[in-house]
């Protein structure tokens, strides 16, 4: 019996042992999935400044941090819910879908934005000046299909242009290609892809590097302005579970963010050197100084295209309000 006793009593203690480390580990670390392109800056100043370490560091926690790249919104999705990362990051559909979705289990919601920027729909065909254009000849690359924020806005402009009814006239024509195979598409023209719904910085390429590539349609037109349309979100219990760790994140965007506005051309240099990237170094500060674009954290104009999944039946709760799929923090809930 007294041996019964120790063994138990060690038992107890083990477990006690092992849940205090598990709660360390889990505050002290973070593991963050971002795609291609500048829209996603602010993370690459982010982790070349070691924002969160310093903010962690800060709080009394030393933090490790991951970073991760992935292509479309269902392979960050997938990341997300299998317990791969932490943050996701990928378009507001995406966000839209996974919030919907695990309502009142993982209780997915956004963090953050990562800033306004207008997305094109470019083509290289003559033919094609419109949406209404495209016929089953043409392709269009997009990071996921159905899921990613760029087919969900090709889905809203085709239900403005032809009824609700029709919001996936469209959808025959995509194809997930990553943004910069499809850039490469656009610029050679010699891929059966003659159309690609991107980002910057690779639209601006695809634009200078082929005469015949045009903008067929600009996001903020479907969007009704500028809009957030690539966040940031992560389950109920990472913010709940490491409280310092998730406000060191936010903190750190918030500091890179001030970063960008005040020195655009170190951001610049910044985003070259962290994605190892060839590109012009004045088309990317073009594109940061672009009046269009803003960097920040504070979601702007969302709302429209979670109302809109809804209408359509692509998701089954009707967002309200921002606070309905966005966690709660100053600098973040004053958005729409």
């Amino acid at each position: 019996m007294r041996r019964l006793k120790k063994k138990i009593i060690a038992a107890v203690l083990g477990l006690g042992l092992a849940a205090s480390a598990g709660a360390a580990h889990a505050e002290g670390k973070i593991r963050i999935a971002q795609q291609f392109g500048i829209v996603y800056l602010l993370l690459d100043v982010v982790q070349d400044r070691k924002l969160i370490e310093k903010h962690g560091k800060a709080a009394g926690v030393d933090i490790d941090v991951e970073f991760v790249q992935l292509s479309g919104g269902s392979a960050v999705n997938d990341a997300l819910l299998s317990g791969s990362i932490d943050i996701a990051g990928a378009g507001v559909g995406p966000l839209f879908t996974i919030w919907d979705r695990t309502r009142g289990r993982q209780n997915v919601k956004g963090v953050a934005s990562l800033g306004n920027f207008p997305y094109y729909l470019v083509s290289n065909n003559p033919a094609v000046k419109t949406i209404a254009d495209f016929t089953d000849k043409d392709r269009i690359a997009v990071p996921a299909v159905t899921v990613s924020v760029q087919s969900r806005i090709l889905q809203w402009a085709a239900a403005k242009q032809w009824g609700d009814e029709a919001y996936n006239r469209l959808d025959a024509l995509t194809v997930a290609v990553p943004h910069p195979d499809a850039a490469a598409a656009i610029i050679k023209g010699q891929n059966q892809i003659n159309a690609h719904f991107g980002n910057p910085p690779f639209q601006q390429q695809e634009l200078a590097g082929n005469p015949a590539a045009h903008i067929v349609l600009n996001s903020y037109d479907v969007q009704g302005g500028p809009s957030s349309s690539t966040v940031l979100y992560a389950t109920e219990k990472f913010r709940d579970g490491s409280p310092k760790t998730y406000k060191a994140f936010i903190d750190a965007l918030d500091e890179a963010a001030k970063f960008i506005k005040a020195h655009p051309e170190e951001a610049a240099d910044t985003y070259l050197r962290v994605q190892k990237s060839r590109i012009d170094r004045d088309l990317v500060i073009g594109i940061i100084k672009d009046p269009e674009v803003s960097i920040q954290v504070e979601p702007r104009n969302t709302l429209g295209l979670g109302q809109f999944m809804h209408r359509i039946g692509a998701i089954k709760t009707r967002p309200g309000a921002l606070k309905d799929y966005f966690f709660d923090d100053p600098r973040v809930s004053g958005g729409s």
